[in-house]
């Protein structure tokens, strides 16, 4: 009998052992290969802390989760702490090897003590499994196993080279919410060349939330469709043995804050946000249709609209970001169109990239934060760029700095400087247009920048180990928005006298060269003529500049 055994232990049976089965264990097998839940409560056993090594019967929601997995390519669950969400996982994969010839699984989570400790458990449930249901083991051992029908599983942390180089079937990312952002990105663009050349691959994804990041942003794609993941939700009151005293008690144990993380499943970290939670809940970014180079597209430019970029600007030493943000002022709710943010731009360049979008969205307005090294970058969008369409501030006492569009006097300057009076009121003001509607975010970063800007102090800013730079560009443009000149901006009749004030400029220019009214028609089915006639002379060579911009970008 001990020829039968791999190395010595009596719950594995060896490769090339022969086993005859009785008809009632080939009707078993069959049923266990059709029914991945069947086989899970009948055979597979797991250690519960109060009873020891019990059989695993499934909770409705277990069921479910095994179901969704077995019929789809793509899965992400978000559960509560302790809810079994690991263990069903495992359950499904130790199914689908044993019944499935030469597939390669790997269990990744975010420390590598994590996915070897799910192996254990995969490989504890496989030692109690009668000898006739196992495949013989060709190796087993902390980090991996093999089966002689050629199925293999990999126990790994989550990181770029976890499973790069390999072909794998099924991968199994445990607590994804807890793997740093940057490495969750390396990982998706080095992985899913892996998984993308099969037509049954699997990703199956699984986590309690743990703020806004990579996993946050997949979780949203999925409830919105903008991916193929298909998400499973559990509430902590599917499972049994929970109720409302069980909360209070666990609330009491701990926090509430930590309660509606860790079992209500909030992706919010942070408390105190300018923002109220509850609208942050609600927030949901869209896809850029255009990402290059730090820059995020939401919205080709549009002949008609105004737009206002906002700049803030760092040192390009990597501590923190130059950001800017367009936004499409020409009617309410005020909407982010592009959004650029770079730690590594420097601040001679950071001008050229303000200057190009800036002059692709209809020459808009610019405001650039001037506080610390941004005045240079105000000063050669002015004067060495020649870009005319710069907002402008003045200093009027006690009512502190308004905006203007040119030199009055000698307190006048370009860009606008954040002082603790101006922050309050920007805060303020954004925090009323955004809970009320009147702005709306596409960004991700920018959501996510928002559920870690919280009060410190008389003031707000970010939270521990988080940036601000895209939100200080909001709050900057939620000051701006209060002031008389933005008003005069974005009142449709001002600004259309503006426009035929610069159209009349440029057909004086252009007065010698004159128009050709050859009745070719445009896009818009109007003539060349009754296209000046109707937008403005102005609009012509902006569109043919966006479109080579967005092209070249």
């Amino acid at each position: 009998m001990s020829d039968n055994v791999y190395l010595g232990n009596p719950n594995l049976k060896r490769a090339n052992v022969q086993i005859e089965f009785t008809p009632k264990q080939v009707q078993e097998y069959a049923r266990c290969m059709e029914d991945p839940a069947y086989f899970i409560e009948n055979y597979i056993k797991i250690v519960s802390i109060d009873e020891g090594l019990v059989p695993f019967d499934l909770y409705p929601f277990q069921r479910d989760m095994v179901q969704t997995f077995h019929t789809n390519r793509f899965s992400i669950c978000k559960l509560p702490r302790q809810s079994g969400k690991s263990t069903t996982i495992i359950s499904y994969l130790l199914h689908y090897c044993l019944f499935n010839s030469s597939v390669n699984v790997a269990i990744l989570a975010n420390k590598a003590a994590v996915a070897r400790d799910l192996l254990g458990r995969l490989q504890l449930a496989y030692e109690h499994l009668p000898k006739w249901l196992q495949q013989g083991v060709m190796t087993w051992n902390k980090g991996s196993l093999e089966l002689e029908n050629g199925s293999k599983i990999l126990a790994s942390a989550t990181s770029s080279s976890a499973v790069r180089g390999g072909s794998y079937n099924i991968i199994f990312l445990d607590e994804f919410a807890y793997v740093p952002n940057n490495i969750a990105e390396q990982f998706f663009s080095s992985v899913y060349p892996t998984i993308s050349s099969g037509k049954t691959s699997k990703v199956m994804m699984v986590s309690t939330p743990h703020g806004m990041n990579m996993f946050y942003k997949m979780w949203n794609d999925a409830e919105h469709g903008r991916n193929s993941y298909v998400p499973i939700e559990v509430h902590w009151s599917e499972v049994p043995g929970r109720d409302e005293k069980w909360k209070q008690e666990t609330i009491k144990n701990t926090s509430e804050q930590q309660f509606n993380v860790e079992f209500e499943c909030e992706f919010l970290g942070s408390v105190n946000t300018l923002i109220a939670p509850a609208k942050l809940r609600t927030l949901s970014h869209n896809n850029p249709i255009k990402e290059n180079a730090g820059l995020k597209v939401y919205e080709d430019p549009q002949p008609e609209s105004g737009y206002v970029l906002v700049a803030d600007v760092s040192r390009g030493i990597t501590s923190d970001y130059s950001a800017f943000v367009v936004m499409d002022v020409s009617e309410i709710p005020y909407r982010q169109v592009a959004v650029y943010r770079d730690n590594e731009i420097k601040p001679m360049n950071f001008p050229q990239i303000i200057h190009r979008v800036a002059s692709a969205y209809n020459l808009a307005y610019v405001m650039v934060e001037i506080n610390d090294i941004g005045g240079q970058v105000a000063d050669a969008l002015q004067f060495d760029l020649e870009y005319d369409n710069m907002i402008m501030t003045t200093m009027h006492g006690r009512n502190g700095q308004m905006a203007g569009g040119g030199f009055s006097g000698k307190k006048a300057q370009l860009g606008v400087r954040t002082t603790k009076a101006l922050k309050k009121v920007g805060c303020s003001n954004f925090k009323t247009l955004l809970e009320s509607d009147k702005i709306n975010i596409q960004d991700f970063d920018t959501i996510v920048e928002l559920t870690t800007f919280i009060s410190k102090g008389q003031s707000y800013e970010s939270d521990e180990g988080a940036t601000d730079d895209l939100v200080m560009c909001m709050v900057l443009f939620g000051w701006l928005t209060d002031q008389s000149y933005f008003k005069e901006l974005t009142n449709m009749d001002i600004r259309k006298q503006l426009w035929r004030d610069k159209q009349e400029l440029i057909d004086q220019d252009m007065a010698p060269f004159g128009f050709v009214l050859d009745g070719i028609h445009n896009e818009d089915g109007l003539t060349i003529g009754e296209s000046i006639h109707e937008y403005g002379s102005t609009f012509a060579p902006v569109v043919h500049s966006n479109k080579e911009w967005l092209e070249d970008w």
